[in-house]
């Protein structure tokens, strides 16, 4: 399993990607995602609301459990992945391309984002 090197993750296991236009795509790990099983529903935020750094504004919903979703970034939805809800096992099948969940005009970004090689120690425990 590798991390993508140019995005960043939390501890909580979503991932971010470079801001274009102030404007960032939130997914979850494939490592988060192989350990949620397959996943069967996903509740994502609303456009136009707003979401904090580290707070739920979602859950996922698999075969073994549900599981809050969290953003890494404060700031507003702009978009929401209609691929996922319409089809939510790309959250497994593809984390990192297919399978985003949301897109955040970031108002505040945490100092606690951890870089590909960060975030790989951090699950290799």
């Amino acid at each position: 399993m590798s991390n993508p090197q140019q995005l960043r993750y939390s501890k909580e296991h979503e991932w971010l990607s470079a801001a274009e236009d102030g404007v960032s795509t939130v997914g979850i790990t494939e490592h988060a995602a192989n350990a949620l099983g397959d996943v069967v529903y996903t509740q994502l935020p609303e456009v136009g609301s707003t979401v904090a750094a580290g707070e739920s504004c979602g859950e996922l919903e698999s075969t073994k459990s549900v599981s809050d979703l969290y953003s890494p970034v404060s700031g507003e939805i702009t978009e929401v992945n209609e691929d996922v809800v319409n089809d939510p096992s790309l959250v497994n099948t593809a984390p990192f391309e297919g399978g985003w969940l949301f897109k955040v005009r970031i108002t505040e970004e945490p100092g606690d984002l951890l870089s590909a090689d960060e975030y790989t120690a951090f699950i290799a425990g």
